[in-house]
């Protein structure tokens, strides 16, 4: 199985980029990395994590790189030979089996829907992001692939977010859920009233609409919404989950005794903080998009890039686009819509 990952993408690249498949090669038998970048750039780093023999890894070549502050879609059009459109290129072309980027997120986007295409029955892509609940994960998508969202991409999303479900957590009738300000139909605004109608319709486990204050209790296996309200969502959890830590280290350590306390229950916080470790998750699924694609964080460590790579081979295997497909098929919901 072949592996694009994009070496320049993220904050910390290529270093950490290098370092990830580096270790990614060592834990994963059977991949190959395609390392995509400018590749005077990239060889001191490969040489630090002694791959130059590696006869698993390859360099291709891209001249330019995405860099945070371009416009998604500028960035493509102006830089066609950058490293992420590069990497979604050879997908296309069926010279690698996924690609995997912590890089610029519209960019990626928008390379591989232009460079992979759409699923048929697919209008647009969404990113899916497991989540940590107390019952357990779930699925939320979107996470910020589209900012502007009709019902019938949310109705996509569903059956997108169903087959997900149905192979990440092996459960053959997944929760769908839609975020919304009220469980009633008639709460939420334009948007949420008329996807609720088309979800109640279709041929999926919908059980209404969910607030936000009962999605971290597990209300449901996946949970809609557009990509605006989800990359919100994502960003104040995760900013939300750093202030409990701190807030945890600030109340341990007023004094000896609550410090020795802390020793104790060291073991305790460290399986708490994996529980919503990020760089466990690798990264996040682009879902409709003609291939594989893995969106890390920008901030991505070495770890996460690594896992980032694992969860490619994993999609991989598991076929998720044949469900989709089949899933958009049995549903009757297609792109020939209205946009």
């Amino acid at each position: 199985m072949k592996i694009a990952v994009d070496g320049m993408g993220g904050d910390n690249a290529p270093a950490v980029v290098v370092e990830g498949v580096a270790d990614a090669l060592k834990r994963y038998s059977g991949i190959e990395v395609l390392l995509v970048g400018h590749e005077k750039k990239l060889a001191p780093f490969i040489k630090k994590n002694h791959l130059q023999n590696n006869p698993n890894l390859k360099v291709v070549h891209a001249e330019q790189v995405v860099e945070m502050n371009d416009s998604s879609i500028a960035a493509i059009r102006a830089k066609k030979n950058s490293s992420i459109t590069v990497a979604a290129t050879l997908v296309s072309k069926g010279e690698a089996d996924a690609v995997v980027s912590a890089g610029h997120t519209g960019a990626a986007v928008a390379a591989t829907k232009v460079k992979m295409r759409m699923l048929p029955g697919v209008a647009r892509p969404a990113i899916a992001i497991i989540m940590p609940a107390q019952q357990g994960p779930f699925i939320m998508l979107d996470a910020g692939a589209n900012v502007d969202c009709k019902p019938i991409h949310l109705a996509q999303f569903a059956v997108m977010g169903e087959a997900f479900a149905r192979l990440a957590f092996s459960t053959l009738r997944p929760r769908i859920g839609l975020i919304s300000v009220g469980e009633e139909d008639v709460k939420g605004n334009d948007l949420t009233k008329e996807t609720f109608k088309i979800l109640s319709d279709m041929p999926i486990n919908f059980i209404g609409n969910v607030e936000g204050n009962a999605i971290f209790d597990k209300a449901a296996d996946v949970v809609l919404c557009d990509g605006f309200i989800g990359n919100v969502l994502l960003k104040s959890t995760e900013s939300m989950a750093r202030a409990a830590m701190f807030w945890m280290k600030e109340a341990f350590t007023k004094n000896p005794l609550r410090q020795a306390g802390a020793i104790l229950l060291k073991n305790a916080f460290r399986e708490l903080k994996s529980i919503g470790d990020s760089e466990e998750y690798g990264g996040a699924r682009l879902l409709g998009v003609n291939g594989i694609c893995i969106i890390g964080h920008g901030s991505s460590s070495a770890k996460a890039i690594r896992n980032a790579i694992r969860v490619a081979e994993e999609s991989v295997k598991f076929g998720i686009n044949k469900h989709i497909i089949e899933s958009i098929a049995e549903a009757g919901i297609a792109v020939n819509k209205p946009e």
